[in-house]
């Protein structure tokens, strides 16, 4: 079965509909300087008027974060109690192990150059966060850019990956592309922002054609 998250999430409707459809994360990007930058007040906010109207549970609260200092990472997942963190940026192990939440790692998956030592890399790279009870998060290598291109990467290169490795694939999907991707990969989880946007902004149609995508890819399995 293949979970989802949504990502990039401003509003409080946008995170109503990710839970009613059945995301299992939500997202809020505290990057500084992205496109999607949140507040954290502006985060407390929709968080308590999601909780409002939907109760306890539901899905995960993911903060996206990076090359940010450890003290505003801490001070942000407490402030909007959050269940989990997304690195985004160079952080390393001793940055991992500093935080006392669990971690979702992004891995860049290099789309040119010899494949062999691609895969190699990205063998390593993610047997090692898997190794360190991280959860690794697959997206496009571009320089010069943290994540969020839009922008998919080489998937031949995530499928020489071990069948039971559990990892998720962002980058590019959408409600066109999300059922090839988890039938060349099996990923464990999906991650969409920009692919469930019209005009840059969260569209609940698109969330709910995407989440039925992935749906009812797992329904034929």
């Amino acid at each position: 079965m293949t979970e989802f998250k949504i990502c990039g999430i401003s509003k409080t409707e946008h995170a109503v509909a990710a839970r009613k459809y059945g995301a299992y994360w939500i997202g809020f990007v505290f990057v500084p300087g992205v496109r999607r930058e949140i507040s954290v007040e502006k985060v407390k906010d929709i968080i308590g008027q999601y909780r409002n109207i939907t109760g306890p549970g539901g899905p995960g609260l993911v903060g996206l974060f990076a090359n940010q200092p450890l003290s505003d990472v801490s001070y942000i997942s407490g402030e909007c109690n959050l269940d989990y963190v997304q690195l985004c940026g160079d952080e390393d192990e001793t940055y991992w192990r500093q935080l006392d939440i669990p971690i979702i790692k992004q891995i860049k998956v290099a789309s040119v150059g010899n494949k062999s030592k691609n895969v190699a890399n990205l063998r390593q790279r993610v047997g090692n966060a898997l190794d360190k009870d991280t959860i690794p998060l697959l997206d496009r290598l571009e320089k010069g850019k943290l994540g969020g291109t839009g922008k998919s990467f080489d998937w031949s290169v995530a499928a020489e990956l071990p069948d039971d490795w559990d990892y998720m694939v962002a980058g590019g999907l959408g409600t066109a592309n999300v059922a090839d991707a988890i039938t060349q990969l099996s990923p464990w989880a999906v991650d969409v922002s920009s692919g469930v946007e019209t005009n840059g902004k969260k569209d609940i149609n698109k969330i709910r054609e995407f989440a039925n995508k992935v749906v009812s890819m797992n329904e034929s399995k």
